[in-house]
């Protein structure tokens, strides 16, 4: 008898950000704003401790929760966030994406309901579905400054419902969740019984406001926070991140570290030590670069186009409403990248609620940036913006 390959792992969908990058690959003169990738080195001392590591023979198996000594450094690092965390409450990860799956893993059982933000990373649409699990959407309206509103969280709760995905600064929107806010969450998730995954890899790159963590809020122990180096160091290859949680969900983390990845690198882990110990010079300046660049982009769209547009307090994306209801999200994004050769991630990959919206990365560099929102209003006044047709 023939048998099939996974059909649970071929239900899931691919992400839109992926698609749109594999088409414009092979494309001359593509201005690129679809990826979440920092364009710029990573600080020089995590460079050399990372060279240091190698000469000083990391070449073996860490523990599978991490180097004690980067344990260490992270929960020195978590006190600016008010978050007392011992070495036994963090798990050293191969990059944010595996502590967000093995969170998951640790906490959700097949058939149980996982609460997540929409418009929100397709990854946890991905991760959710891959284990046998069922998403349930909340929204975050553009009304309301992508900032989630609690009755229509609660009223999304149910019997089945096990956990409530979370992310400030929010990708794709941008948004920051402050403190009152964080307190209505935990409160809520409290009363319910469920847990909350706090994905916080964005905690560093904040204009406006600062960032403030559930964990720091939470008395129960049902609060998990993801971080990561990708983002505020640059480090996106390096695959480096981590998760801090009561012991009883960290003990199982670690051991679904074992039959999933063993551990992370430990020379990136070393050079990870370099990056939380050493002079955060480098996450300033790109934090005022990004800013810069938001209002640049900004800037353009509102006074040359009027498009709206929403102005992020946080991470390094921009969401951008295209109003043009006779096409679907994807297809836009694949138009656009066909007749104006810009690769932006569309609406529809992060949910249901912004089909009519892309999202662009300011992670580019800033004559990108100017390029390629310039043509992006071309394009929105030759194919969206009725009142010139």
């Amino acid at each position: 008898m023939k048998k099939s390959l996974s059909v649970l792992t071929k239900s899931i969908p691919r992400s839109g950000i992926r698609e749109i990058m594999s088409l414009s690959s092979g494309m001359e003169g593509v201005i690129h704003l679809e990826v979440g990738e920092p364009g710029t080195d990573i600080p020089p001392h995590v460079r050399e401790a990372a060279k240091q590591a190698i000469n000083d023979g990391y070449s073996y198996y860490s523990p599978n929760a991490g180097l004690p000594t980067l344990r260490e450094a992270v929960s020195r690092h978590l006190e600016t966030y008010n978050i007392s965390a011992g070495n036994d409450e963090i798990i050293i990860t191969p990059g944010a994406v595996t502590g967000l799956a093995l969170a998951l893993k640790s906490i959700v059982d097949s058939g149980e309901e996982v609460l997540i933000p929409d418009p929100g990373w397709p990854n946890y649409e991905q991760m959710i579905l891959s284990q046998g699990a069922v998403i349930i959407r909340y929204p975050i309206r553009a009304s309301n400054q992508f900032i989630p509103d609690i009755g229509e969280i609660k009223e999304r709760i149910t019997e089945r419902t096990k956990a409530l995905i979370i992310n400030s600064p929010s990708n794709p929107a941008g948004s920051v969740l402050e403190k009152e806010k964080l307190k209505e969450i935990v409160a809520l998730a409290e009363r319910y019984g469920i847990y909350i995954i706090s994905d916080e890899v964005y905690d560093g790159i904040i204009f406006d406001k600062k960032h403030v963590s559930p964990s720091s809020i939470d008395t129960t122990g049902k609060v998990v926070s993801i971080f990561s180096f990708s983002k505020n160091y640059a480090m996106t290859g390096w695959r480096l991140g981590y998760t801090v949680a009561s012991k009883d969900i960290t003990a199982l983390i670690s051991k679904m570290m074992e039959p999933t990845v063993s551990c992370a690198s430990s020379i990136t882990q070393k050079a990870g030590e370099a990056a939380l110990g050493g002079p955060q010079d480098f996450v300033r300046e790109m934090r005022t670069t990004y800013k810069r660049r938001r209002d640049l982009a900004s800037t353009f769209l509102k006074r040359q186009a009027g498009i709206a547009h929403e102005v992020p307090h946080g991470s390094f994306y921009m969401l951008v409403n295209m109003k043009n209801k006779e096409i679907d999200g994807e297809s836009l994004a694949k138009h656009l990248l066909k007749t104006k050769k810009v690769a932006v991630a569309p609406g529809s990959t992060f949910g249901k609620t912004i089909p009519g919206f892309v999202r662009l990365s300011l992670a580019a560099k800033e004559e990108e940036i100017e390029t390629g929102v310039k043509r992006l209003i071309d394009y929105y006044d030759t194919y969206c913006n009725k009142t010139k047709r």
